[in-house]
């Protein structure tokens, strides 16, 4: 009998909870139909432009080839997470061992970082078709191009092993109930019943060091681009070189602005409702991998063009 009880007390601690939207439980199956939606549109909107990536051979070119990573990197993102969001919302299963729960957590951390280093390469690739252009296809040879994406996806799945690995050997507090309706670094560290601060302070370093490092890189690229354009003699030649990096702009808002928006609210809206919490963690998730393929559909005339085809 005392066998049984404490088999059962090691399996309940390895189990977690996740909320969908706290104090709106019953209207769950209306919120699932926006979200079903929007991961639909997700989905459909990411694989369509990698598929016109792959088949349209005039678009074999760097800045395309970091699009289709772009793509991917988001089609991950949605897929890493419908099955827990939508689990919630439709009254499936709202439980999650913790083996997954990490697993999770990984790939969450892991797909940002790669998209931030996405976002970087194709500020790189606006800056060389801008300001050096005689050079781009010299600069930016097929084999620098695999060697950048090679070093993104290595970066962003080395970088965050440390603490990803150290979470599973954490003892947690009960009751294991997390913010969200995914798992996310931050929930299951305030969760741990144990010295925490490594991981603290090497994910604010890791933050710094990729992110916010990547950010910074990508304003000084455009402080160059735009010294350049307004070095142009021509107001049609500058309207049209602004016009080639309208749409990764866009793409830099869309990422960075939710990671503030959330940063800010995990930091300093502890006495926010809830509700915002789990409203900003959907924004951060979703409306990214949403948003890009709808810009690069619309402000790009290559990807327009073979999508009306």
């Amino acid at each position: 009998m005392l066998m049984s009880a404490s088999s059962a007390s090691i399996i309940n601690s390895s189990i977690f909870i996740l909320t969908g939207f706290p104090g709106l439980n019953q209207y769950h199956p209306w919120f699932s139909i926006p979200f079903s939606s929007v991961y639909a549109m997700v989905f459909l909107g990411n694989c369509m432009v990698l598929h016109v990536i792959r088949t349209e051979s005039s678009l074999h070119q760097p800045m395309f080839y970091f699009l289709a990573l772009l793509a991917l990197t988001d089609l991950c993102m949605g897929l890493s997470t419908v099955h827990t969001v939508l689990g919630i919302l439709w009254g499936l299963n709202q439980e999650v061992n913790l083996d997954a729960c990490i697993a999770q957590s990984y790939f969450i951390r892991g797909l940002s970082c790669t998209e931030s280093g996405v976002l970087l390469a194709m500020a790189f690739d606006c800056f060389i078709a801008i300001c050096n252009p005689l050079r781009y296809t010299s600069i930016l040879t097929n084999n620098r191009v695999i060697h950048f994406m090679v070093t993104i996806l290595i970066r962003s799945a080395l970088s965050i092993l440390p603490v990803i690995i150290r979470l599973k050997f954490f003892p947690y507090c009960c009751p294991h109930i997390l913010s969200h309706s995914f798992c996310l670094h931050q929930d299951l560290l305030q969760l741990a019943c144990s010295d925490i601060r490594f991981n603290s302070f090497y994910a604010l370093a890791l933050v710094i060091c990729t992110v916010l490092l990547d950010a910074i890189l990508i304003l000084i690229s455009y402080i160059f681009i735009l010294h350049t354009v307004l070095a142009t003699a021509s107001r049609e030649e500058r309207l049209k070189s602004l016009q080639t990096c309208v749409s990764h702009i866009c793409a830099v808002l869309v990422f960075y602005i939710p990671i503030i928006g959330l940063t800010i609210v995990h930091r300093f809206g502890k006495h926010l409702s809830p509700l915002v919490h789990v409203l900003m963690g959907n924004i951060y998730i979703l409306f990214p991998p949403l948003m890009n393929p709808i810009i690069y559909s619309v402000k790009t005339q290559q990807i327009r063009s073979r999508m009306k085809k």
